[in-house]
């Protein structure tokens, strides 16, 4: 399985991945599902990727030689969203083309968290389905998710919003993805975070962080850690506190044998 997320905000962009594929319980490998396009000072685009593995790398691999060629391409597009309107057809054109090869009945269905920023237009970001139809975050929920979503989406329910910081978003990242790899075997490391800065249309900053990494440990630390300490600072009930003891010790649920 996967988990993907991308948030929207209006310092900028962050996706984080996981990079764990399992086809079995003996067949556990890991691939990035983290894949960046970029033409220096004019477009950035980030590709997080859920479903079969055949077809997502068929669909990454016809994105960066479509770069290298006169047609259409990441590189041509005039808009975001003609840039995912792209993305969506090259998926259903993957798929159909390797369900044609299949005599198996395999799923080669993939879906995409697709955004990035083209020069004089604002950040976004999408959700593609299988179909190749799409669809955007919004002010209420700034975030997209694919995989194994349940896991890590309370945090970002209740810490997510178009103002957050971009570190601070990051980090809310990282706790939903050691939430959900907490909860799911079939989520794991390396986990790729990407910060992506408006208007920079560089790089942005980019982390590959291993299981034994120091800052990925911290931070799954650090948010266990909190959350005990939250618990203990919750509100008490009524027979809990000392003014109270006593006098639960003279209460009979029953009346008492003669």
């Amino acid at each position: 399985m996967t988990y993907c997320l991308a948030m929207r905000l209006k310092e900028g962009l962050v996706f984080c991945s996981d990079s764990r594929t399992n086809a079995g319980i003996d067949n556990v490998s890991a691939y990035s599902k983290m894949h960046r396009f970029s033409v220096e000072g004019s477009r950035h685009f980030t590709l997080l990727s859920a479903g079969n593995l055949a077809t997502t790398q068929a669909v990454v691999k016809k994105l960066r030689t479509d770069m290298t060629q006169s047609g259409p391409s990441l590189r041509t597009v005039s808009t975001v969203q003609e840039a995912v309107d792209y993305v969506g057809v090259v998926n259903a054109l993957v798929q159909r083309q390797q369900a044609e090869r299949d005599a198996a009945h395999t799923n080669f269905e993939a879906t995409f968290i697709f955004g990035g920023q083209i020069a004089g237009q604002k950040p976004e970001i999408f959700m593609v389905y299988p179909q190749g139809n799409y669809i955007h975050e919004s002010r209420e929920h700034p975030f997209l998710q694919i995989g194994e979503i349940k896991y890590g989406k309370p945090i970002l329910d209740r810490v997510v919003s178009p103002e957050l910081d971009l570190e601070r978003a990051a980090r809310c990242a990282l706790v939903s993805m050691n939430s959900t790899m907490r909860s799911n075997a079939t989520v794991g490391p390396p986990i790729d975070l990407l910060i992506y800065r408006r208007n920079v249309f560089d790089e942005g900053r980019f982390l590959h962080l291993g299981e034994d990494d120091a800052f990925l440990q911290a931070i799954g630390q650090c948010w266990s850690e909190g959350l005990i300490q939250a618990l203990e600072t919750l509100p008490k009930f009524s027979w809990e506190t000392a003014a109270d003891t006593q006098a639960v010790s003279h209460v009979y649920p029953f009346p008492p044998n003669s």
